[in-house]
């Protein structure tokens, strides 16, 4: 184990930016769940201020995207990492 390498700084950013991304499509799937949850309650402005959450996560991921792309993309081999939260 001590002949691991250690991953720099960027393929650390490089490994967390797919982790987010990830993190960002699961929330994107519960923003929907529930949005449709506010509409069929008759909560429109819930609702509403729910879609336009989920519209600046889908913005964000564009640009989490475009860094990872300006990086090199993702760092290969690190599905098992650890990470805290």
């Amino acid at each position: 184990m001590a002949d691991k390498k250690e991953l720099t700084e960027l393929e650390k950013l490089r490994v967390l930016i797919p982790h987010w991304l990830e993190h960002s499509h699961s929330h994107q799937h519960e923003f929907a769940k529930w949005l449709a949850v506010a509409k069929n309650e008759g909560q429109e402005e819930a609702a509403e201020a729910i879609d336009q959450a989920m519209g600046k996560l889908a913005k964000a991921d564009k640009y989490l995207h475009k860094a990872l792309e300006a990086l090199g993309g993702a760092v290969e081999g690190q599905h098992g990492h650890h990470h805290h939260h």
